[in-house]
């Protein structure tokens, strides 16, 4: 039993697997922060040449 024990504790293969789903998860936020702030700047600036083409009348 002591020994089973030992070899859980020393065996760290499932902790790099956490540790790269966490890293691409984090990475996967960042991209969806990047994107989601990208999108609204350019909606704002179609919206303007949008505008601009608009006649007035």
């Amino acid at each position: 039993m002591k020994n089973l024990v030992s070899r859980f504790t020393k065996d760290e293969s499932g902790a790099t697997a956490i540790e790269y789903g966490l890293i691409a998860a984090l990475i996967a936020v960042v991209i969806i922060g990047v994107l989601t702030t990208i999108g609204t700047n350019l909606n704002a600036r179609l919206q303007q040449v949008s505008d601009g083409l608009t006649p007035k009348g």
